[in-house]
């Protein structure tokens, strides 16, 4: 097994990770706990790609908005001291990103008829990760916004503004709308 690093380095056994371009945080930190959020939106969007056609629309979609997310995770990686550091659009979320997100929106809202009433989520498997996908990227930036509130990604948000919150705030739109693309045919609670 030459030229592989080994997957355990022992160094966060203390509780501690790093954080991209030095210095250390408490894994249970608030940027601990948003890190981990988006790593757990990433695997969620994962399982409805894994359900979704191989090489289809939704797969490369999927895969795209998947590879953002390590955009963001790098950005919210990272001290808001070493901010400068960053590189747009590969470890720093660009305003480009987020209007691409309102594009796909857009695109896609125009392709079908939207629902007229509340959606019961699970109208098809594909659909249901997409909504489970969904919750977990509103978890992800309401841990966001909680690390904000402590301490802003940027330390000059007029200069330098991070585009994480609307980014995250986006994307669980995205998910909406594409699971119901998928269902095709809304499944409502009909209940008298």
């Amino acid at each position: 097994m030459t030229g592989f690093a080994k997957i355990y380095t022992k160094k966060g056994d203390d509780g501690t990770t790093g954080l991209l371009f030095g210095g250390r945080m408490a894994k249970a930190s608030e940027r601990g706990e948003a890190i981990g959020a988006i790593d757990e939106a990433q695997a969620a969007m994962g399982v409805a790609r894994a359900l979704s056609e191989p090489g289809g629309e939704l797969d490369q979609t999927l895969i795209e908005l998947e590879r953002d997310l390590y955009v963001l995770m790098s950005e919210v990686s990272t001290a808001s001291r070493n901010r400068h550091k960053l590189k747009a659009g590969s470890t720093a979320v660009t305003e480009e990103m987020v209007l691409a997100l309102e594009h796909l929106i857009d695109r896609t809202q125009k392709s079908f008829e939207m629902p007229t009433e509340f959606v019961v989520p699970g109208g098809t498997p594909v659909a249901a990760a997409l909504d489970v996908a969904r919750t977990v990227v509103r978890r992800a930036e309401r841990g966001a916004v909680r690390l904000v509130e402590i301490e802003p990604l940027s330390e000059d948000h007029d200069a330098d503004p991070s585009w994480v919150l609307p980014y995250l705030n986006r994307l669980s739109d995205v998910l909406w709308i594409l699971a119901r693309h998928e269902e095709g045919k809304p499944v409502f609670s009909r209940r008298s």
